[in-house]
């Protein structure tokens, strides 16, 4: 496993993204995940999937500071005492004592975000999250929570696949050390039936999606692909074997377009 470093966190480079998956299905491919060699776990207040996660966890049996953990704030609740709050019921639902990373998963206009980001650093000095960073934020707001939280900022998740150019987002996070982690890093399965990225793939004997994830990884970019089959948790991960030239990593790059975003929440901010 490659790990992706950002003002002191270890970020494994390939995790495991949870959103949509529930009950059951959900720990059994969290477990799963990390018998493979996973170390990287993705879930979020919203996905309403926290208790399941934990469940994969303790039955995969891994030593839990082995385990990079990721959860999220729901905008709902970004006013300080409801943040404090809804952190210690993210970890009851997790069973743990603390989570690696702490993200406010949109930006929300309604609550200032000097406020927020003061409670998001509080959680940190209470213990409650090792690290914590951000989530959908544009380069504008990028740099507003930057100048106004007092401990370091990790990460910014974006969406980021090859259709979709953020260039922009990876270079605000760079002057700032923080890293950048892609969901839908296979444009939510488009990747696997494009000729261009079968192409690249026939050259290196692996799958359309491995040469996209093997894409993020060689920009120092962490990916959370999301599954619910267990065959592509194998898939997946298979990535640190080979290495895509420069002119493989120019052609793949040069399919981005500012306006290749695929998700569409009403409540998203403006990206320019």
């Amino acid at each position: 496993m490659l790990f992706v470093e950002a003002n002191g966190a270890k970020i494994p480079a390939i995790g495991l993204g949870t959103w949509e998956l529930r009950g059951r299905t959900c720990a059994r491919i969290v477990e799963q995940a990390l018998r493979l060699g996973y170390r990287h776990i993705d879930t979020a207040q919203m996905y309403d999937n926290e208790r399941e996660v934990g469940e994969g966890l303790r039955a995969a049996g891994v030593k839990r500071d082995q385990i990079f953990l990721t959860t999220k704030v729901w905008p709902s609740h970004f006013a300080p005492h409801d943040l404090e709050r809804s952190a210690k019921e993210s970890l009851v639902r997790l069973r743990l004592t603390e989570v690696d990373l702490l993200l406010l998963h949109w930006p929300n206009p309604q609550v200032p975000l000097v406020e927020t980001l003061g409670a998001l650093a509080r959680v940190r000095q209470q213990g409650l999250a090792r690290h914590i960073g951000i989530s959908n934020f544009t380069v504008a707001l990028i740099e507003e929570a930057v100048a106004a939280c007092p401990e370091p900022l990790v990460c910014d998740q974006v969406e980021y696949h090859p259709y979709l150019d953020q260039i922009k987002v990876r270079e605000a996070c760079a002057r700032h050390g923080m890293a950048l982690v892609a969901y839908s890093p296979v444009a939510r399965g488009r990747i696997k039936s494009d000729r261009v990225m079968q192409r690249i793939g026939d050259r290196y004997r692996k799958t359309a999606a491995q040469i996209c994830l093997r894409w993020l990884v060689q920009q120092g970019v962490a990916a959370i692909p999301r599954t619910s089959k267990l065959e592509r948790l194998s898939e997946n991960i298979e990535i640190f074997n080979f290495e895509l030239s420069d002119e493989d990593m120019q052609e793949i790059s040069a399919m981005g377009s500012a306006g290749g975003r695929l998700t569409d929440f009403g409540f998203a901010p403006k990206w320019d």
